[in-house]
């Protein structure tokens, strides 16, 4: 991999606790179906109220993974060419509910964890709510800098 662009975050430019990125993304009814055909999860609670409130759900949902990956992509649009994604892990701790007008706002906010000089790594935080309460426990992406 090539040296890093201009545009890309620099390793040596990083400092523990730096929040790097934060963005808004509006999960839709759209979004699920489109998620539902990419992933082939099906399951009705992600695009019937009737259905997802018949089995105690405040209605339809957003896909967990749905989540975690937007979520992921506000991470790695800061680091764009300058490294790539070593790991990443989340723990489902809450539903995001998708209304049908309106959708879900998430919030996402990405703040340097940790950063380990000898391997050029820095493990990012992912904090990742909807209405206020977070969504996403644990949420980290390990990434490598070249």
């Amino acid at each position: 991999m090539s040296a890093a662009t201009p545009a890309s975050p620099a390793f040596e430019q990083l400092t523990v606790g730096d929040v790097v990125a934060e963005r808004e993304l509006t999960l839709t009814r759209d979004s699920l179906v489109r998620y539902a055909g990419a992933s082939g999860d099906f399951n009705p609670i992600h695009y019937r109220d009737d259905f997802a409130q018949s089995v105690g759900l405040p209605g339809v949902l957003a896909h967990g993974m749905l989540t975690m990956g937007a979520a992921g992509s506000v991470a790695t649009g800061w680091l764009g060419a300058g490294g790539w994604v070593k790991d990443f892990q989340s723990r489902f701790t809450r539903p995001v509910p998708v209304d049908a007008e309106a959708g879900a706002a998430v919030t996402v906010t990405v703040t340097v964890g940790a950063l380990d000089a000898d391997a050029r790594t820095a493990r990012l935080d992912l904090k990742v709510t909807f209405d206020g309460a977070t969504v996403l426990g644990k949420s980290q992406m390990l990434v490598a800098f070249a």
